[in-house]
């Protein structure tokens, strides 16, 4: 009995949409239901909707900003990859890439691209990575290549990227105006473990106090944004 082979239908790439604004997500909700091959499979807000969606839904792609609603968008693909590291991940934020791009990276993400550069390029970045191939912009992909010639230059870093992940999620929230126990209910973290974190990134900018620290901290922000 011979058995005939079938070509399995072509399917859209399902693309996962995580972001704490309502009006950004149904832009981009948009943008991508415009497109050939790529359908959007959901929308979350907050790392535990994101977390249900990705098995649920079962996205290829899962385009993710920094900031969420309860918990950043590091955590959130860590945890993702950890899960399923069949989803590739593409960062898209209002932060400058110089800092987070490399983090995000690192996390398990393929790729990272700002929200100025997003409405046209957004498309772009998402059918990269969803190739498997790492997106980046050209900028800072020079950058991270002379970083590699020089060998890394510590020297010529900036304190800032000492810090760990989670206390750069301090310091930015810092920096939002966000005072310890507001810091400890988004992050669902004790206000004694967020004061621990505000000490270690003092110790490492070389900060002596509170008012040094929030000063720093909002300038960082400022000119990140």
């Amino acid at each position: 009995m011979s058995h005939r082979k079938t070509t399995p239908p072509t399917t859209n790439a399902r693309i996962l949409i995580v972001d704490d604004h309502p009006a950004v997500r149904e832009g981009l909700a948009l943008r991508i239901k415009s497109q050939p091959n790529l359908e959007v499979c959901g929308e979350a807000a907050d790392v535990p909707e994101a977390l249900h969606l990705v098995a649920e839904a079962k996205p290829d792609v899962a385009v993710i900003d920094i900031a969420l609603r309860n918990g950043n968008g590091l955590d959130l693909i860590k945890r993702i990859k950890a899960h399923d590291d069949r989803v590739r991940m593409l960062v898209w934020s209002m932060y400058s890439e110089s800092l987070f791009a490399e983090r995000a990276l690192r996390a398990g993400a393929l790729g990272y691209i700002n929200k100025e550069h997003a409405t046209d390029q957004i498309i772009t970045a998402i059918r990269c990575v969803l190739e498997g191939r790492v997106y980046l912009s050209e900028p800072l992909t020079g950058q991270l290549l002379g970083r590699l010639v020089s060998g890394g230059d510590a020297a010529k870093r900036s304190p800032i990227t000492t810090l760990s992940d989670r206390e750069l999620e301090v310091f930015r929230l810092i920096g939002n105006g966000l005072d310890t126990q507001a810091i400890a209910e988004k992050l669902c973290v004790s206000p004694k473990t967020v004061e621990t974190y505000r000490a270690r990134i003092k110790e490492k900018l070389n900060l002596t106090g509170s008012v040094d620290l929030l000063r720093c901290a909002l300038q960082w922000v400022i000119e990140k944004q």
